[in-house]
């Protein structure tokens, strides 16, 4: 599993204040924009719109959710913003594409930016998704176009659930909760690629690679605890009433959202600790290999300790050593070996060193 690429660095220094920078990888794809308008009896769905139909927004008797896919064309999409009167502050926190998640309140809407995650390829990818929340209208910047959102539009077109009963913020909540969804497949499949260590397998050798691969797996799980925290805040607010955005019959679902982010919260916690005691694991195993190693070089050094001195012995070649005519001399003293030998590993049996 590879973690997530970083983007460019925004560079700040800019001597046009009103000069915006797109931190991504220019693509050749072209931005899209998607308004579905609906309410408990109707529903109107354009694609390939123009800047001129974004007047709809304005009709309070409807929600409206605009949906835009990509955001490389940087100059169309400040285009966008302009005239939706979004501010330069999020227009570029939209596209800086290293923003941390965040919320914030304007005079005359709610920004919302956040990370979703895919897994293609035994590789996580990473996307901004930003949210633009008013009365009567939710607009939502992705950076890539995917279908993580087409099952909502499914609900939305064939009236299944609540969502055209409710208004714009209801449609908020099944977006995150889409989102978070991700999260915990991510979680699911870091889980399942830690189980596929086991450390204790005598036939499979333990290689450095493993550290790398457990380094990459506590960044990515660090990174989505850091990207959940901000909404876990701004949950929080909305509890406390201090989202004018957000219904009232409607804050039940936003402390479900608030659940969701405690416990990938702390499903994020347990796999980091799991992934410090792996690492703790594979150094203890690899000590357990290595004292076992020279265990039995120190067993094989030992036994060789007292034959190396009786050869030496007869090794010095005095005229006036005895046994050195003696007939059977030489088969006394390698029986004299055997018997050695014999006793020490008897020996070491008998004390359990092997």
């Amino acid at each position: 599993m590879t973690f997530f690429k970083t983007q460019l660095i925004l560079n700040r220094k800019k001597q046009d204040p009103n000069k915006f920078i797109y931190t991504g990888k220019i693509k050749d794809e072209q931005t899209t924009m998607q308004l579905i308008t609906y309410n408990k009896t109707e529903i109107n769905e354009k694609k390939d719109i123009s800047l001129n139909d974004l007047e709809i927004l304005e009709k309070t008797h409807y929600s409206h959710w605009l949906n835009i896919n990509g955001l490389y064309n940087t100059y169309y999409i400040v285009d966008i913003c302009k005239k939706l009167n979004i501010h330069n502050l999020a227009i570029q926190d939209i596209l800086d594409l290293n923003q941390r998640p965040k919320y914030q309140k304007y005079e005359n809407f709610l920004f919302l930016t956040l990370k979703s995650f895919r897994y293609i390829k035994n590789e996580i990818i990473s996307e901004q998704i930003s949210f633009i929340i008013n009365k009567n209208h939710l607009i939502s910047f992705q950076e890539n176009t995917q279908g993580l959102f087409d099952h909502i539009r499914l609900r939305i077109r064939v009236d299944k659930g609540i969502i055209r009963e409710r208004g714009i913020d209801y449609l908020l909540y099944t977006l995150l909760e889409s989102i978070f969804d991700n999260y915990f497949q991510i979680i699911f499949q870091i889980e399942n690629e830690i189980e596929k260590f086991n450390f204790f397998d005598s036939n499979k050798t333990l290689t450095p690679d493993i550290l790398l691969k457990i380094d990459s797996y506590k960044k990515t799980v660090t990174y989505i605890k850091k990207s959940i925290l901000p909404i876990k805040d701004f949950t929080i607010n909305v509890e406390n009433e201090k989202i004018n955005y957000i219904e009232p019959k409607h804050i039940k679902y936003f402390l479900e959202i608030k659940d969701i982010c405690l416990t990938i919260i702390d499903n994020s916690d347990m796999l980091l600790s799991s992934l410090d005691n792996s690492i703790n694991l594979f150094f203890s195993i690899q000590g357990h290999k290595m004292n076992e190693i020279m265990k039995t070089l120190t067993i094989v050094a030992t036994i060789f300790i007292p034959l190396t001195f009786i050869a030496g012995v007869y090794g010095m070649n005095f005229s006036n050593m005895p046994e050195l005519g003696f007939k059977y001399g030489y088969f006394i003293i390698m029986l004299i070996f055997l018997i050695i030998f014999i006793i020490m590993i008897i020996f070491f049996k008998k004390k359990k060193w092997f």
